[in-house]
C-alpha cells in the first residue's frame, strides 16, 4: 500500500485493525521463544499496539517501526509517556524507558539499525501488505535480521477473490518460501469466520488465523 493511504487511515481513525487489548496469542506463546530479559525486538508497522508495552514490560528492548506519526504520538500519549525525539538517517526515533519507535519507511532500515534484534514479533505487518510489498519484506527480514533471530508471526489465509485486503490473506506455503532459510513451526492454526463479520458479509465461509514460530 501506498503511504498516503495508510496516513489517511489514521488520520480519519479508521484503524480497525488495532486491537484493545494485549494479543492473546503473544501471551500464549512469547515464553516458547526463549529470549533473555534485555533482549531488542523488532515489531515492524507496529501501529499504537498495546503488545509493545507488554513486550517492554517483560523486560525487552523494544523497536517498533510505524510509518504514521500520529500514531507514534498516540502510543506514548495514552501511555503517560514523554519520550526523546531524534532524527536518526531517514527515522525521526522516540524513545521512552525500553521502547524505541522509529517514524518511517520500514523499507529504509539498514543491517546496522536491527543487527542486534535477536527477536522478531509480527502481528499484522506480513498481512497488511499486497503481494509484491510482502516478498520485499519477507526478503529484507531476511537480509536484516541476524542469524540468532527468533519471532513469532500471527497470519490470516482466506479467498482473497472475495474481498480485497488489508488485512491480506497469506497462505501457508507463502510464510515457508518467504522464510525458506528459517525453521518455521505452525503453534497454532484457527477458524475464527463466526468472530469476523467483515468476512462473513462478503459471503466468505472460511477464515483461518494461523501462529508460527520463527528460527533463523
Amino acid at each position: 500500500m501506498e503511504p498516503a493511504f495508510w496516513h489517511k487511515r489514521w488520520a480519519d481513525n479508521q484503524i480497525g485493525f488495532h486491537q484493545a487489548r494485549v494479543n492473546p496469542y503473544l501471551q500464549t506463546y512469547w515464553s516458547t521463544l526463549g529470549l533473555a530479559q534485555g533482549s531488542r525486538v523488532l515489531v515492524p508497522l507496529c501501529g499504537k499496539s498495546l503488545d509493545l508495552a507488554w513486550l517492554a514490560g517483560r523486560g525487552h528492548r523494544v523497536l517498533g517501526v510505524e510509518l504514521s506519526r500520529r500514531a507514534v504520538e498516540d502510543f506514548f500519549s495514552e501511555h503517560g509517556l514523554t519520550p526523546q525525539v531524534i532524527q536518526q538517517g531517514a527515522f525521526e526515533v522516540w524513545r521512552s524507558g525500553d521502547v524505541e519507535l522509529w517514524c518511517g519507511d520500514f523499507f529504509a532500515l539498514q543491517a546496522q539499525d536491527v543487527g542486534d534484534c535477536v527477536g522478531l514479533y509480527d502481528r499484522a505487518a506480513v498481512i497488511a501488505l499486497p503481494p509484491a510489498m510482502r516478498e520485499r519484506y519477507l526478503a529484507l527480514l531476511s537480509t536484516l535480521l541476524p542469524p540468532a533471530c527468533k519471532g513469532l508471526l500471527v497470519t490470516l489465509d482466506y479467498d482473497q477473490s472475495r474481498l480485497d485486503g488489508p488485512p491480506f490473506s497469506v497462505a501457508d506455503d507463502e510464510i515457508r518460501a518467504g522464510f525458506s532459510s528459517w525453521q518455521v513451526d505452525t503453534l497454532e492454526e484457527r477458524q475464527i469466520i463466526q468472530e469476523s463479520p467483515k468476512f462473513e458479509q462478503a459471503g466468505m465461509t472460511s477464515l483461518i488465523e494461523r501462529v508460527y514460530r520463527l528460527l533463523r
